[in-house]
């Protein structure tokens, strides 16, 4: 294997190389709306808006450049898994709502296809759904409990796999049982977000990068660069939303890591298998998830170092090395065949956390803010729905999406330092323990974790 050390951090692998970065803003504006993030959700957003009515004069600011943030850090799923709580949300809003809010992120899926084969955008979608996998008792049994909730809320094609039927697709070591939901699309998310930064700006959206949000108030977002004043600003930094003043402890910054292979030669594939482009994923507490890049990598992350203490985020995605030792034992774990490919590259980003694991999307008439996001590591797909759904709102529209739970949800604040990094710390520790426990052989969920989730608010 080679000794050669991969890059690390330099936002993401997903940037083969860094983009050139767009103007800054020159000094006041006056617009209809602004937006103050280029990640999935303001993009989104502006480009429905725009669609929608192209006379608004639409601005976006961009702390870095577009896809600097998780929108071009991500492990590239495309899914339809919901940014929250089913049973906890319908509990607070009724069961039918949550049913409509599950079946419009599935629809989303093909929503996001769409779009990117009309605008002409090659973000590298293949849906060949997701291979969710066991590998030991405690982990099937929780794989058995998944089947059956995803097939209480509707969630149309679950097929349950046996170890050999699982085999067929990707040849994982030790998987005990396995299940597939077509629901979702591999991605290059670096290659999308760049790709609607260029459509939104072909439509008219004024796009500025360099240009830090300070401050955010109604009718107004200051920059040091100059104030755009607008009746609409809308709030969409996801995981950077904690650098704002006033939003410290609204969501947590939670870290995901990375790492991504060498290209892998034609027989070591052959020996993989992974024709169907599905992307993978276990249910151990501290999970993986996975994808086969377009250019034949194997990219894969997880947790690792979740948080960072006062909500700080990372320096341009540089990882410990630790994290890197961890997530390649990882995929020699999962994929023996893979132990003398290279890795070329790790990196992370962050994703925002609210306090009861619960998306919102929201928007006050009176004030013209909104904001939305807390995508709890399932944005992709919900970005897009969240996009559709402020559109709505700032138009004045009453649809079927102004109507879903997530939206005018509230959570409460994250506990002020040091309750929520020992929190945070802590309940990553007792998952770790809790895998270490599984792996010897008990049938369910360790009772470590179950504590950690009571303690968390986890769903």
């Amino acid at each position: 294997m080679s000794t050669v050390s991969p890059v690390n951090g330099r936002i993401s692998h997903w940037y083969d190389q860094l983009p050139a970065v767009r103007p800054a803003l020159p000094g006041d504006r006056d617009a209809d709306v602004c937006i103050v993030g280029a990640g999935y959700t303001g993009l989104w957003t502006a480009y429905y808006l725009k669609r929608a009515d192209p006379t608004l004069r639409i601005v976006v600011v961009e702390g870095r450049f577009a896809g600097f943030g998780a929108s071009g850090r991500n492990g590239g799923w495309l899914s339809g898994l919901v940014p929250g709580d089913r049973n906890r949300m319908a509990k607070q809003y009724g069961r039918e709502s949550v049913l409509a809010w599950q079946q419009a992120l599935n629809d989303a899926v093909d929503e996001v296809i769409d779009v990117t084969e009309r605008e002409g955008i090659d973000a590298g979608i293949v849906k060949g759904g997701t291979l969710h996998v066991a590998r030991n008792r405690a982990q099937a049994s929780r794989l058995a409990a998944e089947v059956e909730e995803e097939r209480s809320w509707k969630v149309d094609g679950i097929a349950e796999l046996t170890k050999e039927e699982s085999a067929q697709r990707i040849r994982i070591d030790g998987v005990v049982s396995a299940y597939h939901n077509p629901h979702c699309a591999r991605i290059q998310p670096a290659h999308l977000v760049r790709g609607l930064a260029d459509t939104v700006e072909r439509l008219g959206v004024d796009l500025y990068e360099r240009t830090p949000a300070i401050e955010i108030g109604p009718g107004r977002v200051r920059t040091p660069l100059g104030t755009v004043r607008a009746p609409v600003v809308l709030r969409a930094p996801e995981g950077f939303t904690a650098k704002l003043p006033g939003l410290r402890r609204r969501w947590l910054p939670m870290n995901s890591s990375m790492i991504a292979t060498e290209p892998i030669p034609q027989e070591i594939w052959e020996t993989i298998g992974w024709q169907g482009r599905e992307t993978l994923g276990d249910t151990a507490h501290g999970f993986f998830y996975a994808q086969r890049t377009v250019d034949d990598r194997i990219a894969i992350g997880g947790r690792s170092v979740p948080y960072r203490f006062g909500s700080r985020t990372d320096v341009d995605g540089r990882v410990p090395e630790r994290t890197i030792v961890h997530l390649t034992s990882v995929l020699h774990a999962a994929l023996p065949q893979t132990r003398d490919i290279p890795i070329a590259h790790a990196w992370c980003g962050v994703l925002a956390v609210p306090r009861d694991w619960e998306a919102c999307v929201t928007f006050d008439k009176v004030t013209g803010l909104g904001a939305a996001g807390g995508y709890v590591g399932h944005g992709v797909t919900a970005t897009n729905l969240a996009g559709r759904t402020l559109t709505d709102l700032v138009l004045g529209r009453q649809t079927p999406l102004t109507e879903l739970p997530w939206v005018g949800h509230r959570s409460r604040d994250w506990e002020p330092e040091p309750l929520r990094w020992i929190g945070v710390r802590g309940m990553y520790l007792a998952y770790k323990a809790a895998d270490w426990h599984e792996a010897r052989g008990i049938k369910r969920t360790s009772p470590i974790a179950v504590v950690a989730d009571k303690i968390a608010g986890r769903p």
